[in-house]
């Protein structure tokens, strides 16, 4: 078998199940520091929690790990190439901005959320926009 087609898969699949979580769980956000009643925020922040620490916390370290695999079966010089050089960039903007979502998710869940649903709307753009960067550079490959 050939392990860097594995490896590739297998951080195909979680970069995709990291960017789900990247996505929604923004979304989610905004829906929570909307809502009115107790009921509904305490069902929000179950869901923030589950989506955050069962899907993308795993999703994350999945991806950092078969993405080091691949650089590993690639060989350490890929790093001199400039497309590498910026995908690097992109997934470590793309780890702060996981980490910046798990602050907005304590705030929440002790009930301290400072921000509005419009900065949620607009924070959820991030991921997408980093997200082009990261398919064009891998696809094209800029010298």
């Amino acid at each position: 078998m050939n392990l860097y087609l594995l490896f590739k898969a297998l951080h195909l699949i979680a970069v995709i199940s990291w960017m789900a979580g990247l996505l929604y769980l923004p979304r989610i956000f905004v829906y929570h520091s909307e809502a009115e009643h107790e009921s509904q925020k305490n069902i929000f922040k179950i869901m923030e929690r589950k989506l955050y620490n069962f899907i993308m916390m795993p999703a994350m370290l999945l991806s950092w790990l078969f993405g080091v695999l691949l650089l590993h079966s690639l060989g350490f010089a890929v790093f001199l190439e400039l497309w590498m050089q910026i995908k690097i960039i992109a997934v470590i903007l793309l780890t702060f901005y996981h980490f910046t979502l798990g602050k907005f998710l304590s705030d929440f869940a002790i009930d301290n959320n400072e921000k509005t649903s419009k900065f949620f709307r607009i924070y959820n753009e991030i991921p997408t926009i980093i997200l082009i960067v990261v398919i064009f550079v891998a696809i094209f490959k800029p010298q």
